[in-house]
C-alpha cells in the first residue's frame, strides 16, 4: 500500500526504477486510465523546453522529421517527454476530461489548462503522431493524454490570450518570479541578465524593474538581438557578447552586477555568469543547460564570494506574475511575440 504522500507525488506511476520520483525515473506508467486523485489532460499543444529543442535540432541537423521521430521515441520509450541529453523536457497545454474524486486540484472536466510542472514526470502518451508538427519550432501541436498528481500544479488559461502565447509565457514563467524575489529581498539595484531578448531574459528584465532595481544590463548574442532589446527599453543598457566566453562576459558587463540571471539555451554560460556577479551578490541559473558543478567549481577556483541558486520553475503567483508583466510590458510583448507561433 502506498503511503498518501507517495501516491501525491506520482510514484505509483514509476515503472522503472521503483521506488523513485517520477521526475528521475527512466520510464513512467502512461495509462489515461485516471487514479481516485489525478487529473487527467486531453493534449493540445506542448512546448519543448529551449534548451532540449535545441539540442535535438542539432543532433538532427535541422532535420524537422528526424526531431518529431526523435521526440516521438522519446514519448514512447519513457512514458513522458525528457530529453536523454539535456535530462529537460518543457510542459503542455490542454483540455481536463477526467477528475478523479480525491484531487485536490481543483480542476474541473472542460477546464482548459496550461500544467506548471514539466514534462519530464508528466505521464504522457502521444496518440497522432505529431502529424501536425513540422519538427520546426519549440511549440508542438500534439494529440494525446497527461496526468496530474495531487502535488501536481496547473493553470487555467486566460480567455484574453492567444493559447500559443500563454503557453510561451507560462512555460517561462518561474524565471521571472524568482528574479523579482531575489530583487525584492536583497534590495539590489543592479541586475545583469544573460539571454536577454528571449522569453524568460525578457520578462526576468520587466520582473526585476517592477522589483525596484534600477540598473538593467541585458546581454545577448548579436546585433540583430541587441536592436532588438534596445528597441523594447527594457534594459538600460543593452550588451553583446558569447555568453560562454567568461572574459569577453566580464568585460562587457564591465562593473560586476549584484544579481545575475542566466536565461541562455547553451552550455558553458556559467564562469560568465559568476564573473559578471560582484562579491556578496547572488548568480540565479535559469537555463536547463547549466552545469551545476561548473558553476560551483568554477566560482571556488575564481574565490568568487556569490551565492548561486537553482532556477526553481515554481514560485508562489508565479503564473500570474508572468501574464501581467506580457500584458502590461509592450517591450515583453515586442520580444515575445516573434517568437511564438500562433
Amino acid at each position: 500500500m502506498l503511503r498518501s504522500t507517495d501516491r501525491a507525488l506520482g510514484v505509483h506511476r514509476v515503472l522503472e526504477p521503483r521506488g523513485t520520483l517520477p521526475q528521475a525515473a527512466l520510464r513512467l506508467d502512461a495509462d489515461p486510465a485516471v487514479g481516485p486523485d489525478e487529473v487527467r489532460i486531453a493534449v493540445q499543444r506542448l512546448n519543448l523546453d529551449a534548451a532540449s529543442f535545441r539540442q535535438l535540432s542539432e543532433s538532427c541537423a535541422g532535420d524537422g522529421e528526424a526531431v518529431r521521430t526523435a521526440v516521438l521515441d522519446i514519448v514512447a520509450a519513457r512514458g513522458k517527454m525528457q530529453n536523454p541529453v539535456t535530462g529537460s523536457g518543457g510542459m503542455l497545454i490542454g483540455t481536463v476530461d477526467a477528475v478523479g474524486p480525491e484531487s485536490p486540484l481543483g480542476l474541473t472536466v472542460g477546464q482548459r489548462v496550461a500544467t506548471l510542472v514539466s514534462l519530464t514526470l508528466t505521464p504522457l502518451r502521444i496518440t497522432d503522431g505529431l502529424a501536425g508538427w513540422d519538427g520546426r519550432s519549440e511549440q508542438v501541436p500534439a494529440a494525446g493524454t497527461a496526468i496530474l498528481f495531487a502535488r501536481s500544479i496547473a493553470a487555467v488559461l486566460p480567455d484574453d490570450l492567444p493559447d500559443a502565447v500563454a503557453l510561451a509565457v507560462l512555460d517561462v514563467c518561474g524565471a521571472p518570479a524568482a528574479t523579482a524575489r531575489v530583487v525584492e529581498r536583497s534590495g539590489a539595484r543592479s541586475v545583469v541578465v544573460l539571454g536577454a531578448a528571449g522569453k524568460s531574459g525578457s520578462l526576468s528584465l520587466a520582473a526585476a524593474r517592477a522589483a525596484g532595481a534600477t540598473n538593467l544590463i541585458g546581454l545577448v548574442r548579436d546585433d540583430h538581438e541587441a536592436a532588438a532589446l534596445s528597441a523594447a527599453g527594457l534594459a538600460d543598457r543593452v550588451v553583446v557578447a558569447d555568453a560562454t566566453d567568461p572574459l569577453a562576459v566580464a568585460a562587457a558587463v564591465g562593473a560586476p552586477a549584484d544579481v545575475t540571471v542566466v536565461c541562455v539555451d547553451v552550455p558553458g554560460a556559467e564562469h560568465g555568469a559568476v564573473l559578471a556577479t560582484a562579491d556578496g551578490g547572488t548568480v540565479v541559473f535559469f537555463s536547463m543547460a547549466t552545469s551545476f558543478s561548473a558553476a560551483a567549481l568554477g566560482a571556488e577556483g575564481m574565490a568568487a564570494d556569490v551565492t548561486m541558486l537553482v532556477g526553481n520553475g515554481y514560485t508562489p503567483g508565479h503564473a500570474a506574475l508572468a501574464l501581467d508583466l506580457y500584458r502590461h510590458q509592450q517591450g515583453v510583448r515586442s520580444l515575445i511575440d516573434p517568437r511564438v507561433e500562433a
